[in-house]
C-alpha cells in the first residue's frame, strides 16, 4: 500500500508561481509512474503531467506544457510540480498518483487558487 501527501498549495495571484510536492510512504517508489492530475469545479478531472519512473519521460496537458514542470526525487521518494505563469483557470484541487501496473493509488489533493 502506498501513501501520498501533497502539499504546496495555496493561493497566488495570476502570473505567480507554486510548487507542489508529493512524499510517498509503502512500496517501491522508484518502480511506480507519477502523476499530477486536477479537478475544478464544475470540470472534468485533468490529467495535468506524468514522470515515468526513473524520471527519464515527461508529458503535459495541452493547457500547461511550457508553464509547468513535473520532477522527482527517488531517494527521497518525493514528486514535484513547479507550476509558473499561473492562470486562473489553474484553480483547481491538485492530486498526485502513483502507477504501477493497474494499481493506482491517490492522495488527498492540494488546493490551489489563482486570484487577484
Amino acid at each position: 500500500q502506498v501513501q501520498l501527501v501533497e502539499s504546496g498549495g495555496g493561493l497566488v495571484q495570476p502570473g505567480g508561481s507554486l510548487r507542489l510536492s508529493c512524499a510517498a510512504s509503502g512500496g517501491t517508489f522508484s518502480s511506480y509512474v507519477m502523476s499530477w492530475y486536477r479537478k475544478a469545479p464544475g470540470k472534468e478531472r485533468e490529467l495535468v503531467a506524468f514522470i515515468t519512473s526513473a524520471g527519464i519521460g515527461t508529458n503535459y496537458a495541452k493547457s500547461v506544457k511550457g508553464r509547468f514542470t513535473i520532477s522527482r526525487d527517488n531517494a527521497k521518494n518525493t514528486v514535484y510540480l513547479q507550476m509558473n505563469s499561473l492562470k486562473p483557470e489553474d484553480t483547481a484541487v491538485y492530486y498526485c498518483t502513483a502507477r504501477l501496473g493497474l494499481h493506482i493509488y491517490w492522495g488527498l489533493g492540494s488546493q490551489v487558487t489563482v486570484s487577484s
